[in-house]
């Protein structure tokens, strides 16, 4: 696995061993960063279910300002942490929490911060037929602090398994979807406010 683009492209990356771990494919990576074109450079990016850290490297790579990583395993943010110094990225551009996603969503609204770009490939949901998904991607979209922590005009990618149906709530609106083998990356942002009435 190697960082696709940038100042640091084909620079390898380490991977944890074990199953406990599935980066996002580099075709996937590619087809994502394609997508967002120039909207990474200078903007402030959140990782969720940050694994290895690949995205957000990918990120700084491309040009982002800051970057917030969220992982929970200690063993994985020691792997990004590794990977980060092997391409000369720092703690002032990027931090590391070593948390829970649902934890670490209401710590950060409270705390104002605001992102361009939040990008979460968790782990994947089982085939959920005739039930509603119960899915970290269909917890990410129910999560009533995520949105907040999305800067106007701001983007939320969200990849998830074709067997996982999710239900798109309130206030997330679909811009795009990418497809991929068993993956789906959607493209989401958050619903404008409507105007009020006079």
């Amino acid at each position: 696995m190697r960082i696709t683009g940038g100042k640091a492209t084909g620079r390898p990356l380490r991977v944890p061993k074990g199953l406990d771990v599935r980066p996002t494919p580099d075709l996937v990576k590619q087809a994502v960063f394609n997508s967002l074109g120039n909207r990474v450079v200078g903007a402030r990016v959140l990782e969720l279910f940050a694994g290895t850290g690949a995205l957000s490297l990918e990120c700084l790579s491309r040009g982002a300002a800051q970057v917030v990583c969220v992982e929970m395993a200690q063993r994985h943010a020691q792997a990004i942490r590794h990977n980060a110094g092997k391409v000369g990225i720092g703690p002032e551009v990027l931090e590391v929490r070593v948390q829970d996603v649902f934890n670490a969503l209401p710590q950060l609204a409270a705390a104002g911060r605001q992102f361009e770009v939040v990008i979460a490939d968790p782990p994947y949901g089982e085939k959920n037929v005739g039930r509603r998904s119960r899915s970290f991607a269909q917890q990410l979209l129910d999560d009533p602090n995520l949105p907040r922590l999305i800067a106007t005009g701001g983007l939320f990618i969200l990849g998830h398994t074709k067997r996982d149906t999710l239900e798109l709530t309130a206030p997330w609106e679909e811009k795009k979807m990418l497809k991929h083998g068993d993956t789906v990356m959607r493209f989401l942002m958050v619903k404008a406010e409507a105007a009020p009435s006079e």
